[in-house]
């Protein structure tokens, strides 16, 4: 099912890449403003940074626009796809199926059960690489930044991430018995 859309596929990475770089111009761009534009009064530099910004945020825009369009109506026509083959399959069953399985059931599964699939084609998985892609260029900016504040914060993520795997293993159980 992916084999065929893996060109459509790549192409959206290519465009998450791009879009995640661009995300990091506005971020960056507040270094060049307190330590240039203002400890500096280069107010000639005001200019062009403000233009890499609105550049950043229009090509920021344009990659989100077009790997939504290109990732939804590929999923779509894959969640199609599917639903037809579920269909044929389901209509050359026995008629001894039919009696054991209600219609609402059936119907259900040739709907919904193909949903699954618009994760693995659709944006849910660019999202996912998207996400992991700007974690690991933050991170790798924050080490550059402070070796040493990146550690400090990554303790206390974990510690809080340790207390609350803790308090849900407790809550988690409390709750089903209430059910």
């Amino acid at each position: 099912m992916v084999r065929p859309r893996r060109g459509i596929l790549f192409l959206g990475l290519l465009l998450i890449i791009v879009k995640t770089v661009a995300s990091f111009v506005l971020p960056g761009s507040t270094r060049y403003l307190f330590d240039n534009v203002i400890g500096k009064h280069q107010s000639s530099l005001l200019v062009p940074l403000t233009l890499a910004v609105v550049g950043a945020t229009i090509i920021q825009g344009i990659t989100w626009f077009s790997l939504t369009q290109l990732l939804s109506i590929e999923g779509q026509k894959l969640i199609a796809e599917l639903r037809r083959k579920v269909q044929e399959h389901i209509g050359r069953l026995p008629v001894t199926y039919y009696d054991s399985n209600k219609t609402g059931q059936l119907v259900s599964r040739i709907m919904s059960d193909v949903e699954g699939m618009r994760n693995l084609v659709g944006t849910g998985v660019i999202e996912f690489i998207g996400g992991l892609l700007t974690a690991v260029i933050g991170l790798v900016l924050a080490l550059r930044i402070s070796p040493i504040m990146t550690g400090v914060a990554m303790a206390i993520v974990l510690v809080f991430a340790t207390v609350l795997s803790r308090a849900f293993k407790t809550v988690r159980p409390i709750f089903r018995e209430r059910g």
